[in-house]
């Protein structure tokens, strides 16, 4: 078998100098995704899937601890549905993909390819809740939606067809509604930090940028390497909107006739995204331990003599690690062990354990830490404990770099000179004071092209005047350009 060369798999361009490209390059040499013959749709391959299986399964389990239920509703939404809550229609208008014609039977009514799920979930509740006694009522459900409205898709970042969970709820109370929030969002918050690694900014959205048919809408936001601003999971509070454009009504304990009050929540394959871009370097992906499909990678390094005896002790040693974590014997032919490390690299897996004649004499392994490149020597005896102490450092130092690096980004500006300045020369988010106008935060979004992520749920250093108009600020807000 001809030996494959580690620089035609290898990155051609390095992060901090062309991240667009090195973003795709990462993703596309290191196997976790392929393009297909539709433009904005992405194969998962298994090093992808893995990631948002471990994802949406950690969530998964935090959501039924809270007492919420699992569901499916159909991929096609008739449009008498969809048009039921103008304001969400409107917001979704321009993303709908309408199913038309089956074979050659032109259909009577317009199908949507789902681009989210309220119109027909809410068409069945209403035939579902009666009484207070069926609230809450807290379902959830896992799929895939398509959205078309965008020109240029990028991989999980803005992909025309994406995964997501996708909650839908009704309360019999305003305050029970408004209640749920701190415990999805916190349920997000901590796989994003525990699992992935990742910090975000925890805030509400303009009335500008809410949610289309929403009263208010919550959102953890990211920052991307390249200073640019990317939204994360969110909750939106729907009050009685679309109850009383579907007549989700209940009888309450007083015999009186009752709109429910709703609320929505959504995390999407979009984090895959941010976690690559976050991570990575120039050398691939680093995944965070807990996350990883593959923890540890053992590469045996063989030599002319004692092949068999590194091959077996290979073995056994993956067997041991097996018990514990999740593990990949390399013991292809053909390959270097250089070419090996570097493809392994370039896939992100946290730990190599590397293993020759020397190491089988000695009964130790060299474990090398793919974010720093960090080696030692470890005995076999401890060589399980020492794996898991140091799949949590990884973990540790990920996070604190991600942090970091957020923390770096967040510039708390006073004037509009300041604001433009600062935006220019180092990007981020412009924390700044904003008097509530929508039409401050338009003139600033098309002046510069920032628009509000979000605006912080803690306002304690709430001072001054608008950073546009000069008026009183009435919120803090956070500016950023986004993608």
């Amino acid at each position: 078998m001809k030996e494959e060369k580690a620089d035609e798999k290898g990155l051609s361009v390095k992060k901090s100098e062309n991240f667009s490209e090195w973003y795709v390059q990462v993703l596309t040499k290191s196997g976790m995704i392929d393009y297909t013959d539709v433009s904005g749709c992405i194969v998962f391959r298994p090093a992808a899937y893995a990631l948002w299986e471990e994802i949406s399964r950690a969530i998964d389990t935090e959501f039924k601890k809270d007492g919420v239920s699992n569901v499916y509703f159909p991929l096609l939404i008739p449009e008498k549905l969809l048009q039921k809550e103008q304001a969400h229609l409107e917001g979704f208008t321009p993303e709908v993909a309408w199913v038309t014609q089956t074979g050659d039977t032109v259909l009577e009514e317009r199908l949507a390819v789902r681009p989210t799920s309220e119109t027909i979930m809410y068409a069945s509740y209403a035939k579902w809740v009666r009484s207070w006694r069926d609230l809450p009522l807290r379902y959830n459900q896992w799929n895939n939606v398509l959205r078309w409205e965008f020109k240029h898709p990028t991989p999980f970042i803005r992909s025309r067809e994406f995964l997501w969970n996708e909650g839908h709820s009704v309360f019999a109370t305003s305050d029970e509604a408004i209640a749920e929030r701190g415990r999805i969002l916190g349920i997000y918050k901590k796989i994003l930090e525990d699992y992935l690694a990742i910090p975000g900014i925890v805030g509400r959205k303009s009335e500008k940028e809410k949610f289309a048919g929403a009263v208010e809408s919550y959102s953890i936001e990211h920052m991307m390497p390249d200073g640019w601003a990317i939204q994360g999971p969110d909750h939106h509070f729907d009050g009685q909107n679309f109850s009383k454009a579907f007549e989700i009504k209940f009888l309450d304990k007083n015999n009186n006739t009752e709109y429910g009050w709703q609320t929505t929540y959504a995390i999407t394959t979009r984090e895959i995204g941010v976690l690559v871009a976050t991570h990575g370097d120039d050398k691939g992906i680093i995944m965070p331990p807990r996350i990883a499909h593959v923890q540890v990678v053992i590469v045996p390094i063989f030599r002319k003599e004692g092949t068999e005896a590194v091959k077996k002790f290979s073995g056994e040693i993956a067997e041991m690690l097996k018990r514990d974590y999740r593990v990949r014997l390399d013991d292809r032919d053909g390959y270097s062990p250089g070419f090996k490390f570097n493809e392994w690299e370039l896939k992100g897996v946290p730990i190599r354990v590397e293993i020759g004649p020397k190491e089988v004499e000695a009964k130790k392994v060299v474990i090398v830490r793919r974010d720093t490149g960090e080696k030692h020597e470890v005995g076999i005896d401890s060589l399980a404990k020492e794996i898991g102490s140091t799949l949590g450092a990884i973990h540790s130092e990920l996070f604190k770099r991600a942090d970091a690096m957020l923390r770096s980004y967040v510039h708390n500006v006073k004037s509009y000179d300041e604001f433009k300045k600062l935006l220019a020369e180092k990007k981020g988010i412009m924390h700044a004071p904003w008097c509530g106008e929508i039409s401050c935060e338009e003139k600033i979004k098309e002046e510069t092209g920032a628009k509000i992520t979000n605006i912080p749920v803690d306002q304690k250093d709430l001072s001054g005047k608008c950073v546009y108009c000069g008026k009183d600020a009435k919120e803090m807000a956070n500016f950023a350009r986004s993608y």
